[in-house]
Order: structure tokens, then C-alpha cells, then sequence
């Protein structure tokens, strides 16, 4: 018992003595295991909730920092922004609503500030919605930072016969995240 207790221990210990942190805007490669931390504080900015209305849609966006979070698809640890939604139409039904997802199951979330234009990157994956994803880029567009100009992309998207709305009109596929909008904080 002794022996895992100490090889656990040296485990540990070499883990933690390899692993390195970086600045979040760090844009050359990093060692496995590494940590791109928010050293400048600036995801806080984001965080809170956001209100934009679209084609008679309104759409509330709240971002939450997390701090630490592994990504196993890239082998190490950051601190990200997650992001939860609601529409609702112009009279207030909901159409989409994702606010009590836990974090682990959130449908949007960042990846990194781009090196080439200063946007904050974040990636959208919906199972909901036969795995509808795309990108999704945020900057402030006013020196209070109570803007947010929001650009979705979204990804070319395989629909396969078991999809609700694999034989629907194109017109009537749901469309949960306006293309282009901009978010005030609220």
C-alpha cells in the first residue's frame, strides 16, 4: 500500500513539475498538459448576460468564465468562456432554451482570442439538433464594453433519416443563433 501511495505521489508531482502556464494569447505551440490562463483578466468582461433581437426573434446569451477546464482535444487545461441561450419570439415563447445546462454540457463554448483580428472564438455543437455546429466570434464593439458584435458560421452539417427535420424545407430548419447580431449587456 505504501508503494502505490508513494508511485501515485511521484506521479503527481512529475504531472505538476511539467506542466507549464501560459497567457490565454499565447499563439505558439504549448507542451501537453499546459495551462493558457486568463493572466490579464479579460474574459471577465464578457461575463453576464447579453440581449440581441434578429427576425423577430429576441436571443439572451449569459457567458460564464471557467476557469481551468481540460480539453481533451487538445491535451491541456484553459480558462474559457461557456455560454448558455434562450430565444423567444417577439411575444415571449420560447423556441430554444438551454440556460440550466450544467457546465459539462454546455452547447457554446470559447476556445481562444484570434491572433489575426482580436476575437474571442468559440465553438457551437447542438445534439439537440442532429449535431447542428459552427463557430461562433465575439468582440466588443465600444470602449464601455457593453456591446458584443456576435458572428455565427455555421458548419456544414451532414443530416442523416433519423433527423426531425431531415425532410423539411429549408425555410423551416430551426435556426437557433442569429448569423450576425449585435449583444447588449443587460
Amino acid at each position: 500500500m505504501k508503494k502505490i501511495f508513494y508511485l501515485t505521489t511521484m506521479i503527481l508531482i512529475t504531472i505538476s513539475c511539467n506542466a507549464q502556464t501560459y497567457p490565454l494569447r499565447t499563439y505558439t505551440p504549448t507542451a501537453e498538459n499546459s495551462y493558457l490562463k486568463d493572466t490579464n483578466n479579460e474574459l471577465q468582461y464578457y461575463e453576464g448576460t447579453w440581449k440581441g433581437e434578429w427576425n423577430g426573434k429576441i436571443t439572451y446569451v449569459t457567458f460564464n468564465k471557467v476557469i481551468h477546464k481540460y480539453m481533451t482535444s487538445v491535451n491541456q487545461y484553459r480558462d474559457m468562456l461557456v455560454a448558455r441561450f434562450k430565444v423567444t419570439d417577439l411575444n415571449g415563447t420560447i423556441l430554444f432554451d438551454n440556460t440550466n445546462l450544467s457546465e459539462d454540457s454546455v452547447k457554446i463554448f470559447g476556445t481562444r482570442f484570434r491572433k489575426a483580428d482580436d476575437k474571442y472564438s468559440l465553438i457551437y455543437v447542438d445534439k439537440d439538433l442532429c449535431g447542428r455546429s459552427g463557430d461562433v466570434l465575439i468582440n466588443f464593439t465600444d470602449s464601455t464594453k457593453t456591446k458584443i458584435q456576435w458572428t455565427y458560421s455555421q458548419s456544414e452539417n451532414w443530416i442523416n433519416k433519423d433527423c426531425f427535420y431531415h425532410d423539411w424545407a429549408q425555410a423551416d430548419v430551426p435556426q437557433p443563433l442569429p448569423n450576425t447580431i449585435v449583444l447588449t449587456k443587460q
